[in-house]
């Protein structure tokens, strides 16, 4: 049992080390494919005869100058929150060896795109705003669009992933690591990179084809494909055509898988007689529903009132909440309210703490002095 045990824990390192080796392939990958592709309008785009486009303009948030270091502080405080809370995450869960199961091995992945989604946007806003510029070139906009649909999808694909093993866990308790066995939890976060960057790749060689015939001005603090398509003066079909066939099939589908899932744990926990197993049951999904509640409803808020707003400044307001307040808040919802991870973060600080004053005896120790000053 303990050898199996072994051979598990080092089966999911590997293939934690492989999906990592993978995403940074793609990232070299894709900088490699828009820097040498020939069609790819890189340096440059044709206005007329003489002009050229090589940047656009970020409105973002009010450029009132007494706000500038409210609005910096802030969006600096929330995303360092946000990296080191999920850093924190990735390692209690790497740092415990009771922690290696798949739903921690589904929450590590999910904690690494959250860091990576805030990371493609947040940066470049606090330069503008350090700065006080709104620009952001052409292919800094093009690198953008494509990560930021890449963490996008990656987080819901996470997120249903991460029901589907809850449903397991539930429903099927007795069966569950037979069922969730390591091939299939990397087969599964494997196919959910996969799908990802072909969307992103797919979205951003078409969005390069367009041409634009005025000084580009995007109401929001990044660049958002659906404006970046509205704002363009060539033909957008092809582009309107393949952006709202992703959305259904990206967002519809993983989200009918959610609810089908949650169904499933609602009849379960229905059939359960006893009140403190009901109680067990719901808090092993309270987190993930948490998280998914928060998730849906912000982007699905903020694209349904878009064609409401017309102000550069409430857009981005409203962008807000799912590009970085959601993926803040997430660390908080798994940490409060999961025993487990407070658990591997408290024997995690306690180690640290023990190998520092570890060290310090060793450098005061006596002996130890005495040799190193031989030695020298």
């Amino acid at each position: 049992m303990q050898n199996c045990r072994i051979s598990t824990l080092l089966q999911c390192q590997f293939q934690i080390k492989l999906v990592m080796s993978f995403v940074f392939f793609v990232f070299f990958f894709f900088f490699f494919f828009v820097c040498l592709f020939p069609g790819s309008h890189l340096y440059y785009m044709e206005l007329g005869n003489d002009t050229e486009i090589s940047e656009f303009l970020l409105l973002g948030f009010s450029q009132e100058p007494e706000l500038q270091a409210l609005i910096f502080g802030l969006f600096l405080s929330m995303y360092l929150i946000t990296v080191f809370g999920n850093l924190l995450i990735i390692l209690a869960v790497s740092s415990d060896a009771h922690l290696h199961t798949p739903m921690y091995f589904f929450l590590t992945n999910l904690s690494f795109v959250d860091i990576c989604f805030t990371s493609t946007t947040i940066p470049k806003m606090l330069w503008n705003v350090q700065t006080q510029s709104k620009v952001i070139t052409y292919e800094g906009c093009i690198t953008q669009i494509y990560f930021f649909l890449l963490s996008a999808v990656l987080d819901i694909f996470l997120l249903t992933v991460m029901a589907y093993d809850r449903f397991v866990a539930i429903c099927h308790p007795l069966h569950y690591m037979v069922i969730m066995n390591p091939r299939l939890c990397f087969l599964l976060v494997l196919v959910s990179w996969t799908i990802s960057i072909l969307n992103s790749l797919l979205q951003s060689l078409i969005l390069l084809q367009l041409s634009f015939c005025t000084v580009v001005e995007i109401p929001d603090f990044f660049c958002d494909l659906s404006q970046i398509i509205q704002l363009a003066c060539s033909d957008t079909f092809l582009n309107n055509m393949v952006m709202y066939l992703t959305v259904v099939l990206l967002s519809s589908g993983p989200l009918a898988g959610i609810l089908y899932s949650y169904s499933k744990i609602v009849s379960c926990i229905c059939r359960i007689s006893s009140v403190q197993g009901k109680y067990k049951a719901f808090s092993i999904c309270a987190s993930h529903l948490s998280v998914v509640s928060l998730f849906f409803c912000t982007s699905l808020g903020v694209y349904l009132s878009s064609p409401a707003t017309h102000s550069s400044h409430s857009s981005a307001t409203a962008s807000v909440m799912y590009t970085v307040v959601t993926p803040m808040l997430n660390p908080f919802i798994y940490s409060l309210r999961n025993k487990d991870i407070k658990g591997a973060l408290k024997r995690f600080f306690m180690m640290a703490s023990l190998k520092r004053s570890v060290i310090l005896d060793l450098e005061k120790c006596p002996r130890l002095q005495i040799s190193k000053s031989q030695n020298k």
